[in-house]
């Protein structure tokens, strides 16, 4: 090895003599051919791997991002390509609704793939999870989780508790149930009519999973079809109702939610950016809806209340937007149908409805 030294800011070079006795290029000059200090070098030092990692690591919700898809080549005479659109990680904070330590979920597109990564992080079967909360450990129908998330949002699974069998004479024929479902195959009360046959049995209570009716099991089954097998017992014969409770912090025993209703319910996510959950394809982020949307929605909510005793917020907008595609009441009957699986809604509603799409608010033109 031979080598020379300069003064000034000149470097120290060292010619490397190959076995063959031909020079090779000084090291510590850049070859033309790598972007990089190391002459003859593909890859880059440690300090600018660091710098690379540094520049490209990932954050939470949006402090970083992760790079999307490469730009096609430049031709001639195209524009400069623009940066790649950076896509934010979202990580989403959670608990178990009666006490846990915090963990932290992402990369879910709907509520099944959320109930799994909660399931995964505390070690429990997704088929534990009831339903979610949020921002409230408390079973707060306000805060139900639906089919969008807050950036913010902190989500609290409310896991099962004790299983119970109430026996129920239907005299008459509302028995003043408001049913939900988790979209996970889990039906449960939302709501106890003040006055009604429910609200005379204490120990029934908002939030119960419905599991079976007289013995018959109805896990998986959708809320409408829930509150359909419940609307047509026949009168003046019990029936058994076999309910799971989610399991209650210590500050939550002995409480039993009624019918109360805040004008913003079904809101928790208004006026903020969101990840909206689809049963198909990826999640996407969004804007809250405005409120004018958001009171068209809360109409048909009221007439699936009214109609079949159930509350759905994103079911309630997508049979809006049904309503507004549909010329009239015959063909939003054919849509419904499609929509959920060829289940028949009552000609009374579906003329309801049609009504609201329509009118004034509705979004017809």
């Amino acid at each position: 090895m031979l080598g020379f030294c300069g003064h000034g800011p000149s470097r120290v070079a060292e010619l490397a003599v190959s076995p063959a006795g031909s020079l090779r290029r000084p090291i510590g000059f850049p070859s033309p051919r790598s972007p990089y200090g190391r002459a003859g070098s593909q890859h880059p030092s440690i300090i600018q791997q660091r710098r690379l990692r540094r520049a490209g690591s990932p954050m939470e919700n949006g402090a970083g991002q992760e790079p999307g898809p490469p730009e096609p080549p430049v031709t001639e005479g195209s524009p400069a390509p623009r940066a790649p659109r950076a896509r934010p990680r979202l990580v989403f904070r959670t608990q178990l609704a009666h006490g846990s330590p915090t963990g932290r979920i992402e990369g879910f597109t709907n509520v099944k793939e959320l109930y799994a990564k909660i399931a995964e992080v505390f070690g429990i079967s997704p088929t534990e999870i009831l339903f979610c909360t949020l921002n409230t450990h408390k079973v707060d129908m306000q805060k139900l989780l639906g089919g969008q998330i807050g950036l913010e949002d902190f989500i609290f699974a409310h896991v099962r508790g004790e299983t119970k069998e109430v026996e129920v004479t239907k005299t008459e024929d509302a028995l003043g149930l408001t049913i939900t479902d988790n979209g996970a195959g889990c039906a449960f009360i939302k709501r106890i009519k003040e006055g009604s046959i429910i609200n005379r049995l204490p120990s029934v209570c908002v939030g119960d999973s419905i599991e079976a009716i007289n013995d018959r099991s109805i896990v998986g089954c959708r809320h409408y079809e829930v509150a359909r097998l419940l609307r047509e017992l026949p009168r003046a014969q019990p029936f058994t109702l076999r309910l799971v409770q989610p399991r209650r912090a210590f500050d939550m025993i002995g409480q039993r939610a009624r019918s109360s209703r805040a004008p913003g319910e079904g809101s928790v996510a208004s006026g903020r950016e969101t990840l909206r959950l689809r049963a198909q394809g990826p999640a996407t982020l969004e804007e809250g809806p405005p409120p004018s949307e958001e009171e068209a929605a809360r109409r048909v909510d009221d007439l699936l209340e009214s109609y079949l005793g159930i509350r759905d917020g994103e079911l309630a907008a997508a049979m809006l937007e049904a309503a507004r595609r549909s010329p009239g009441p015959a063909p939003l009957a054919r849509a419904l149908g499609s929509l959920l699986g060829g289940f028949s809604f009552p000609p009374e509603f579906v003329g309801a409805l049609w009504a609201a799409g329509s009118g004034p608010g509705g979004g017809q033109g």
